[in-house]
C-alpha cells in the first residue's frame, strides 16, 4: 500500500486562532493577534490546531497554499507567539527530573499492573478502538522520523552517527517498502481506514495534535536540540513492549497482516534502538555538550506528560462507550473470511 503524495487539503477551524491562520494561508484574512492568542488555552483544540498549521508548512504543506508561506516573516513571528505558552505550560507541569539519566531511568521500570492504551487494547480492545488509535496517530505515524531528523546537523560525533543509524533503519534502511511511515499506511489500509497523509486531521483531538506538534517545537529549534534526543530516546526506550502488546491486539482482534507486521517490526528493531540512543546518541550529546543534561530531561517529561494526557482520553472516552475523536470513522469493512472475519466486530464508532 503506498503513502499518498498530495498535500493535504486544509483543515476546519476551531477557534479564532485557528480561523485567522487558515485564513491567512488562503490569502483572504489576515493573522490572528495577540490578544486573541494570550486568551486561548496553551493545550486547547484552537491553538494546537494552530500550532499544527503552521509546523506542517516544514513538512508538505497545504493544497492551494503558496509554499512560500513556509518562511513568511509575519507567520514566523505568530508561531513564536503560540509557542511560548507551549513550552511554558510543559515546562510548568511536565517537569520532574533534572537529570537524563534519572528520566530515562524511570522509563526502563513498567509497572507489574500496566492500564495503558497498549495493556488495553491488548487485552479488551475492540476493532473500532483499535481502528481509532490508529488514526490518532497517523498524523505523527505517516511521517515517522521525519521530525527527528531535524538534530542531525546539530549534532556531531558519536550522537549524529548514532542518531543516523536509526534514523536510516525507521527510513527503511535504504528500501522504500520498509519505510516506516510505508508500513503504517499498509496497517491503516488493513483496518480499511484512509492511508492520504493528514487525511485525519479534523478527527484527532487536542490531545493528539500536542503530541505531534512537540516533536516539531524540538526539532524546529536548535535551542531545544537537547529536548529533542529525550523525546526520541523516550519513543524508542518505550516503543517495544508497547509494540509487543500492540501486535498482540491485532492478532486478537484479527486486524490483518499489515496490522500486525507494523508492530512486530517495532518490537525487533526499538530494542536494538534503545541501547543505541542510550549509549551513542544521549551519552555522545552529553560527553560533548554536558550543560544539555537538563534539556534531555525535560524532553522526556514532556514526552511522557503529553503521552499520559493522550491515554488519559483515549481510556476515558472508550471506557464510557464512546469514540475518542471528532467525528467517525465511517468507512465499512470488506467482507472477510475465516478466523479474521469472526473477530471483526463493530466497523464504525459509536
Amino acid at each position: 500500500m503506498n503513502v499518498t503524495s498530495p498535500e493535504p487539503a486544509l483543515p476546519s477551524a476551531r477557534g479564532p486562532i485557528s480561523s485567522a491562520i487558515i485564513e491567512y494561508l488562503r490569502s483572504t484574512g489576515p493573522l490572528p493577534n495577540s490578544r486573541e492568542i494570550s486568551a486561548a488555552a496553551p493545550l486547547g483544540d484552537d491553538l494546537q490546531l494552530a500550532l499544527y498549521l503552521c509546523y506542517e508548512l516544514h513538512y508538505r504543506g497545504f493544497a492551494g497554499v503558496d509554499a512560500d508561506r513556509e518562511w513568511d516573516p509575519d507567520l514566523l513571528r505568530v508561531r513564536a507567539d503560540l509557542e511560548q505558552p507551549f513550552l511554558q505550560v510543559l515546562r510548568d507541569a511536565a517537569t520532574v527530573h533534572k537529570l537524563a539519566g534519572e528520566a530515562l531511568d524511570q522509563l526502563l521500570v513498567e509497572p507489574a499492573d500496566g492500564s495503558g492504551v497498549s495493556h488495553f487494547l491488548r487485552d479488551e480492545g475492540e476493532l473500532w478502538q483499535i481502528r481509532e488509535y490508529a488514526a490518532q496517530r497517523s498524523l505523527y505515524h505517516l511521517k515517522e522520523a521525519d521530525p527527528h531528523a531535524w538534530v542531525l546537523p546539530r549534532l556531531w560525533g558519536r550522537a549524529k552517527a548514532g542518531m543516523a543509524a536509526v534514523e536510516f533503519d525507521e527510513f527503511g534502511g535504504g528500501r522504500a517498502d520498509r519505510v516506516h511511515a510505508r508500513l503504517f499506511a499498509d496497517l491503516m489500509a488493513d483496518l480499511e481506514l484512509d492511508t492520504a497523509y493528514g487525511h485525519y486531521l479534523d478527527a484527532v483531538g487536542p490531545e493528539a495534535l500536542a503530541t505531534v506538534n512537540l516533536m516539531s517545537l524540538f526539532g524546529l529549534h536548535r535551542a531545544l536540540r537537547g529536548a529533542l534526543v529525550g523525546h526520541f530516546a523516550t519513543v524508542e526506550i518505550t516503543s517495544s513492549p508497547g509494540s509487543r502488546r500492540l501486535a498482540a491486539a491485532m492478532r486478537r482482534t484479527g486486524a490483518g497482516p499489515a496490522a500486525e507486521h507494523f508492530y512486530d517490526e517495532h518490537v525487533e528493531a526499538d530494542a536494538v534502538h534503545e541501547q543505541v540512543v542510550r549509549r551513542e546518541v544521549v551519552a555522545g550529546l552529553l560527553e560533548e555538550e554536558p550543560y544539555l543534561d537538563g534539556d534531555v530531561a525535560f524532553g522526556v517529561d514532556a514526552t511522557v506528560y503529553l503521552e499520559d494526557r493522550l491515554a488519559e482520553h483515549l481510556l476515558g472516552t472508550w471506557e464510557a462507550g464512546e469514540s475518542s475523536l471528532r467525528m467517525p470513522v465511517r468507512r465499512p469493512f470488506r467482507p472477510r473470511t475465516g478466523s479474521a472475519a469472526s473477530a471483526r466486530t463493530g466497523g464504525d464508532t459509536p
